[in-house]
């Protein structure tokens, strides 16, 4: 598949994620009653573009499983709730400070702060309310992902490498940095794909493989990243480049250098491929996904 056939697809989905969160946010039963000035703020931080990797990672490992497609969006929109809430508080100048998220004000920029933290904790109950709501999914197995998800966007995973980002200096070794990275990045995006094989009834193994999987894009996520903050230019990537180092934090990209950061990508890469070989066509857009991480360019 080439890689302009990947990214209309992966557009496609944004596109339908897009529709049912917007959908939610006018008329799901879990946001009856919300303030309007808040209700506007969970908009602007949860509908303001972007990839929607995530829910595109549940949705298409779902498939691969023949989960059902309506349970797999709705997962999907929980944990695009997720992301979209650490990005909101991550962008607060007691965070990372940012202005500009995907080319647009940053949700305390276009509201206020104390909106901006409130904002964040509403889609992070959201979502946690979307998967327990989802009656096409067995009990059994909705518990499993609110607990899925209360770890890999919890202490144990995405909030907790957040904190291991605050803490990080221009000292911290390639072991603390790639576990940073692992818990704030990695987590969620291996969240997204054990969801997709949980929620469709797949086999341990099968999980486990997804799982790995998972931790194999979003370490190369993060990679990618990082070589986004060194060498590209604000006005592609769409958000400040350069952050890193102007905060004295030290980062991979400074370790390896840009060959050596490629070159391991290009081993995650061949690691995804691995993992995917026993699904066989099934995994065709997964593995295009694991290639769009690597090549990206913003």
């Amino acid at each position: 598949m080439k890689s302009a056939d990947f990214e209309g697809k992966l557009a496609v989905t944004a596109k339908a994620v897009g529709a049912f969160l917007d959908d939610i946010l006018q008329s799901h039963q879990l946001v009856a009653g919300t303030p309007q000035k808040l209700l506007g703020a969970m908009r602007h931080g949860v509908l303001n573009g972007g990839k929607r990797l995530r829910p595109f990672l549940v949705i298409e490992t779902a498939k691969m499983f023949s989960g059902d497609s309506k349970a797999a969006m709705q997962v999907g929109a929980a944990l695009e709730c997720v992301h979209s809430y650490s990005l909101v508080h991550d962008d607060l100048p007691a965070m990372d400070d940012d202005d500009l998220r995907r080319g647009k004000p940053t949700v305390h920029k276009a509201f206020d702060e104390a909106t901006a933290i409130l904002a964040g904790d509403a889609l992070l109950t959201l979502s946690f309310g979307l998967i327990a709501s989802c009656d096409k999914i067995p009990a059994e197995a909705r518990a499993a992902l609110v607990v899925l998800l209360a770890k890999r966007g919890g202490a144990p995973g995405m909030v907790g490498g957040q904190m291991l980002d605050i803490q990080a200096g221009d000292s911290r070794s390639e072991i603390e940095i790639t576990r940073m990275q692992a818990m704030k990045t990695g987590a969620l995006i291996s969240c997204s794909c054990e969801a997709g094989a949980l929620l469709s009834g797949a086999c341990d193994d099968d999980r486990a493989r997804l799982r790995r999987f998972g931790d194999t894009i979003g370490l190369a996520f993060q990679l990618a990243d990082d070589l986004l903050d060194e060498y590209g230019e604000a006005e592609v990537v769409g958000k400040a480049t350069g952050k890193d180092q102007a905060k004295g934090k030290r980062t991979l990209g400074q370790i390896y250098g840009r060959r050596a950061l490629q070159d391991r990508l290009d081993a995650l890469e061949s690691t995804a491929e691995e993992l995917l070989e026993p699904y066989g066509e099934r995994a065709e857009l997964l593995l295009e996904a694991a290639r769009f991480v690597v090549w990206r360019k913003h």
